[in-house]
């Protein structure tokens, strides 16, 4: 299905049916680690990261040549509620940042060598506020969805995914708190930046949010229609589409672990061909992570979203890479392996 999805029976249909990694290619990763020359394990979750990339992309000795970075900018109904510091205009401004090239992601994605490419989703129309109404309609949020299908380039052989969106840390957790339950308060963080009064505010807003779309409890597509963004719903199809061809994903930081938890929960093992890039400093993203059993590559307070801290993390995939196609076996080198 080459332009994505166009019907929810559709997008049914793909969450049912995805490929799986190639066990052989696995398998043969594994033994190659096993006569590199190194003490068993001496390179630690490097190992792991490279056998898990081998045999999503089907190749025991796999290079990564060209990763893309994608960052979905969308503007949420919600921010009437006044719970963001800032207004939605800067949604719009940081767009045209990111396309000048003068954004953090910018950098971390020229160092690390990916294609970045930026996709603002009808940002003069904010979705629906959703402590009042669904935030999107069916046929919206299938618009978005293959907004995100089809913005990765297949050619890529990895994919990172990115937000920007005045206000999204509201529909993130408002997502979570649908998805997973408990209480409001474990889920809202700060955000942008708001002070205890703004997030009491938040919380109050995320509750009343899901309380008003009881029936989307535990329901993956549903919480993300009602409750999420576009910049959400574009992410997630950009990551079942990356499934569909085998691309090994990245996940960034709360936001977008907050949309690629709807596709697990509405496949379980979904998220199989993703690893988390790092533990943001956002409060509940670590809990959101453990839900999915994700262990982060990366832990250094970051808090940007934007793809930032996935972007960083290519660097160490790169490297995992390097050492496990790139070194010597001890047959090739010589050395004795006792």
């Amino acid at each position: 299905m080459q332009d994505g999805p166009k019907t929810m029976s559709e997008l049914a249909g793909l969450l049912a049916e995805m490929p799986g990694p190639d066990g052989a290619a696995e398998e043969a990763a594994r033994a190659r680690d096993a006569v590199l020359t190194k003490p068993p394990g001496a390179l630690g979750r490097l190992e792991e990261l490279a056998i898990w990339y081998a045999g999503w992309r089907g190749e025991a000795r796999p290079v990564l040549k060209s990763p893309q970075v994608i960052v979905f900018a969308g503007n949420h109904g919600v921010v009437a509620q006044g719970v963001s510091p800032f207004p939605q205009e800067v949604t719009a401004q940081m767009v045209a940042n990111f396309q000048a090239g003068g954004a953090a992601v910018n950098q971390l994605s020229a160092v690390s060598g990916a294609r970045m490419d930026v996709y603002a989703l009808r940002l003069e129309t904010p979705t629906e506020d959703f402590t009042k109404a669904p935030a999107m309609g069916e046929k919206s949020f299938l618009e978005h969805m293959r907004d995100g299908w089809q913005a990765v380039d297949p050619k890529c052989d990895l994919l990172v995914v990115g937000e920007m969106g005045i206000g999204n840390t509201t529909a993130g957790a408002a997502v979570a708190l649908a998805v997973f339950g408990g209480e409001a308060e474990d889920w809202t963080g700060r955000g942008t930046g708001v002070d205890d009064a703004g997030l009491k505010r938040k919380a109050e807003v995320v509750a009343r949010g899901v309380a008003a779309h009881p029936g989307v409890k535990g329901d993956g597509m549903a919480a993300l229609r009602h409750l999420g963004g576009r910049e959400m719903v574009a992410m997630a199809g950009a990551i079942l589409r990356a499934r569909h061809l085998r691309i090994p994903v990245i996940l960034d930081g709360f936001i977008c672990t907050s949309s690629a938890a709807c596709l697990e929960v509405a496949a379980p093992g979904a998220l199989d061909h993703c690893v988390a890039g790092h533990l943001s400093a956002e409060g509940a993203h670590g809990a959101l992570l453990e839900r999915l059993g994700k262990a982060p590559i990366l832990s250094l307070g970051m808090r940007l979203g934007e793809a930032s801290g996935a972007a960083l993390a290519i660097s160490i995939l790169k490297g995992a890479l390097a050492c496990h196609s790139g070194m010597a076996t001890f047959a090739e080198a010589g050395v004795s392996d006792g």
